[in-house]
């Protein structure tokens, strides 16, 4: 994949060059003159796998790219495309009247290797690193991640465009994004979200082709508690294409939500699939969809090694439109199995495609997909799993081989002390709500107040809470869980269980104590907290997510304690007590039914 589309020698070239399968050998850009103007032998992924250059100012000129592979037949050592570069401006895409952005690829295999290689690279940063970012378009618009970066020669990305989706909004936001720039179609459905006792419904879908809305078989009308019009469409002037995809975004995050990836496996008029649980269909750009709500789309996978575990990343979007990277552990990804709630795991996006007989869009339906040998990875294997049985499955699929036990203890222990950090951010921001001087959040009632709009949505922290609480019955329970499962770890010759279960346990409590992180208080001193704190707070956090009351409440410090000393706010009395009413989901670390 060149980009810009239309390369010249006013622009930086840059190229993926991406694979299914894990070649070794060096990507070479190679100029008009014969020159080597920019080479790699890094190679990022797996799957699929591949190579990044770039050269800030191409001759104008026929380029060759070459991928020279290591240890390959003769005849197949070499892997070389051609380029050409303009020396004058290239005219630029325009938008049609037949659809929001001009439609000129196709989603298969190869389109979908790049996408994975595009969210990788625009994600990337070292292992250890917990990158976080104010909004989505931080990220789009800095040109060393976004291998896209004004790629129409529209000065797209250097508008001052605001792309802030949330959690499920943020899957979406990066498919559109890549397939506005690609010219790939897509559309979306608008969803119900699910009661008490049904899992969510699509019964409309709308394309970037659609003169109005498709309906599932048997749907008569939209089903209740959705509220989306569909997305511009038709011959209506437009400003241009950078508005008109603007606009597009706006629809598009007025019409998903939670409920959009939580329908059941089986259902074909949904925008998402399921897949198994497998190295070769857990790549980036598959998400993952938690009964309860919350969404997060892989960026990375890490292969074990001999000295660490193996490792999927992932990123979220949070209320106040932060979106960061994350680990993938227990901590972070919920899974439970109940028919209400839908069906919860890893998915990808259902393809798009022309429709032979009318020239629109449609989807693929699932047996079209398991039948697709460009996919071929439709799966209902998830809906077997018990939720035990789903994790140790995980921890199969990232590290094949036995783990040593007080490595991996340690790493979970990581994963908590990133989730840990990110609250800081968090809950700061509901400090900074609080000094804007816009008055209270308010509260509302119920099972609402893990999915609302407004103060309360982007500044409280309950379902970010839960799932900090569930972090910490993990990592706490470690040792007991070696214990249950001796046979997955590489247990020490010379050691029993109940030995090695001891001295995790020892590491754990110094672990905890050592590992130590600051949050601004009230006034915005700092304040240094332990991880073994937190897991001291764990009864107090379960009241910890009103924005109303002042950081230290939210961080459980004790009453009048020094660190409580510059605490000057706190909820209206009213909402302390749905707090104390509603305490049993978070004590209890589930999430109320809706409806």
């Amino acid at each position: 994949m060149p980009s810009p589309i239309v390369p010249w020698k006013g622009a930086p070239l840059r190229v993926i060059f991406a694979a299914e399968k894990p070649l070794e050998g060096e990507l070479s850009l190679i100029a008009p003159d014969g020159s080597v103007a920019a080479k790699s032998r890094n190679r990022h992924g797996g799957p699929p796998y591949f190579w990044f250059a770039e050269v800030a100012s191409p001759a104008a000129g026929t380029w060759r790219v070459t991928l020279a592979r290591e240890r390959a037949p003769a005849e197949c050592s070499t892997i070389t495309r051609e380029i050409i570069v303009r020396a004058d401006q290239p005219p630029r895409p325009r938008e049609t009247p037949e659809s929001i952005w001009p439609v000129r690829n196709t989603w298969n295999r190869a389109t979908e290797n790049l996408f994975s290689a595009w969210v990788e690279k625009l994600f990337d940063d070292p292992l250890d690193a917990a990158p976080s970012w104010p909004a989505l378009h931080e990220v789009l618009r800095d040109r060393s991640r976004n291998v896209l970066f004004n790629h129409l020669g529209l000065g797209e990305d250097e508008t001052k465009m605001v792309i802030r989706p949330d959690c499920a909004d943020l899957p979406y936001f990066l498919r559109a994004y890549f397939a506005f720039k690609m010219g790939l179609p897509f559309g979306y459905s608008i969803c119900s979200r699910g009661s008490g006792s049904t899992a969510p419904k699509c019964p409309t879908w709308s394309s970037i082709m659609s003169s109005g809305e498709t309906r599932a078989p048997g749907e008569q009308e939209k089903t209740s508690g959705t509220a989306a019009a569909p997305p511009p469409s038709g011959p209506a002037p437009r400003p241009g294409l950078i508005g008109a995809f603007g606009r597009y975004l706006s629809a598009l995050a007025g019409g998903v939500h939670s409920g959009s990836g939580r329908t059941l496996a089986n259902d074909n008029n949904t925008d998402y699939y399921p897949v198994a649980l497998r190295q070769d269909t857990l790549r980036p750009g598959t998400s993952f969809h938690d009964p309860y709500g919350h969404v997060l789309m892989i960026v990375r996978r890490v292969a074990q090694t001999d000295g660490a575990a193996g490792v999927i990343l992932a990123v979220d979007g949070q209320p106040d439109g932060t979106v960061a990277r994350k680990r993938f552990w227990r901590g972070n990804f919920l899974f439970a199995q109940n028919p209400a709630l839908g069906s919860p795991g890893f998915k990808r996006f259902r393809p798009v495609v022309r429709d032979k007989n009318g020239g629109g869009l449609r989807r693929l339906t699932n047996d079209e997909i398991a039948k697709n040998p460009q996919y071929g990875d439709f799966s209902i294997d998830q809906t077997r799993l018990g939720v035990e049985d789903f994790y140790d499955q995980m921890d199969d699929v990232m590290s094949p081989a036995p783990l040593d036990p007080l490595r991996a203890m340690k790493e979970a222990i990581t994963s908590l002390e990133e989730q840990v950090k990110t609250r800081v951010t968090s809950v700061e921001n509901g400090r900074k709500f609080q000094n804007s001087g816009k008055g209270e959040a308010s509260m509302p009632d119920g099972a609402a107040i893990f999915e609302t709009i407004g103060a309360w949505e982007d500044f409280s922290t309950p379902a970010r809470d839960l799932r900090l609480l569930i972090a910490l019955d993990v990592v706490r329970g470690f040792p007991d869980r070696v214990a249950r499962r001796p046979e997955r770890y590489a247990m020490p010759t010379d050691k029993g269980v109940a030995e090695v279960k001891t001295e995790l346990q020892s590491v754990l409590a110094s672990e905890l104590t050592a590992r130590k992180f600051s949050y601004p208080r009230s006034d915005s001193s700092p304040w240094t907290l332990a991880l073994k704190d937190v897991a001291d707070r764990m009864v107090d956090l379960e009241m910890a997510y009103n924005p109303n009351d002042c950081v230290e409440l939210r961080w459980g410090a004790p009453d009048k304690s020094e660190e409580t000393a510059t605490c000057k706010r706190h909820a209206p009395s009213a909402q302390r007590a749905k707090m104390a009413k509603y305490r049993a989901w978070l004590h209890e670390r589930r999430r109320p039914p809706r409806g």
